[in-house]
C-alpha cells in the first residue's frame, strides 16, 4: 500500500487558499479514479481506492499544517508502511506557479507541514512540490499562503490538477521521474511539425 497526503487546513475557510493546493491535487486523484467515500480516521479524512495495480490511501489530515505530522503517523503505524510508501502533496514557494518537481527527502524550507512531518516520521518521505510562486518578500509570505488563489490561478491550477491525477497511477508505482515527465509533456506539449508542401 501507498499513502498519499495531502497537505493544507481544515476548514471552509482555508478551502482555496495557497497553503491548500496539497489538500486539492489529492481530491482530484480521488475523483479521477473512483475511490471510496471520505471517511474519519487517523485525526484527518481517509479514502482508499487503488491506482493501476497498487492499493492506495488518500489522506487529508484535519489538524492543521503545523500538525500534519501527527495524522501521517498515526496511518503509516496502522498500516505498517515506511516512508518509501509515503507521498506528500505541498506548496512550494521556490517554484514558479504551476511547475512541479518529485523529490525524497530533504529540508523543512519553513514549511510548517513539512516540518511536523518530519519530527514525527523523518525525512525521508516522497514529496510532490506544487510550484505556487512567491511574493517577493519574505514578510509577505504569510498572507500571501493564507490568501485564495486569484481567479486568473485557474488557467494553470486546473490543468496541473487535472495532470497529477492522470498521471498519479505512475507514482503509486515508484516512478517519480516519469510521473514529472509526463505532467510536464501533458502541461507543456511539443509543438507539431508544419507539413512540408511542394511549390
Amino acid at each position: 500500500m501507498i499513502l498519499l497526503v495531502g497537505l493544507g487546513n481544515p476548514g471552509s475557510r482555508y478551502l482555496f487558499n495557497r497553503h491548500n493546493i496539497g489538500f486539492m491535487a489529492v481530491d482530484a486523484i480521488w475523483h479521477r479514479h473512483g475511490f471510496a467515500p471520505w471517511r474519519s480516521r487517523f485525526q484527518g479524512a481517509v479514502a482508499e481506492g487503488r491506482l493501476g495495480e497498487v492499493q492506495s490511501l488518500l489522506l487529508k489530515p484535519r489538524t492543521y499544517m503545523n500538525e500534519s505530522g501527527r495524522a501521517v503517523a498515526a496511518a503509516m503505524r496502522f498500516y505498517k508502511i515506511g516512508t518509501d510508501a509515503v507521498i506528500v502533496f505541498h506548496d512550494e514557494l521556490d517554484l514558479a506557479p504551476g511547475k512541479l518537481r518529485t523529490k525524497t527527502g530533504g529540508g523543512v524550507a519553513g514549511h510548517n507541514g513539512l516540518r511536523s512531518l518530519a519530527a514525527h516520521v523523518g525525512p525521508d518521505f516522497r514529496r510532490v512540490r506544487l510550484g505556487i510562486g512567491h511574493p517577493g518578500d519574505k514578510h509577505l509570505v504569510y498572507d500571501y499562503v493564507l490568501r485564495d488563489f486569484a481567479n486568473s490561478d485557474r488557467d494553470w491550477l486546473e490543468p496541473l490538477l487535472a495532470a497529477i491525477a492522470e498521471h498519479a497511477p505512475l507514482l503509486a508505482a515508484g516512478k517519480d521521474s516519469s510521473f514529472m515527465n509526463k505532467v510536464h509533456l501533458t502541461l507543456n506539449p511539443p509543438e507539431e511539425e508544419p507539413e512540408e508542401t511542394d511549390g
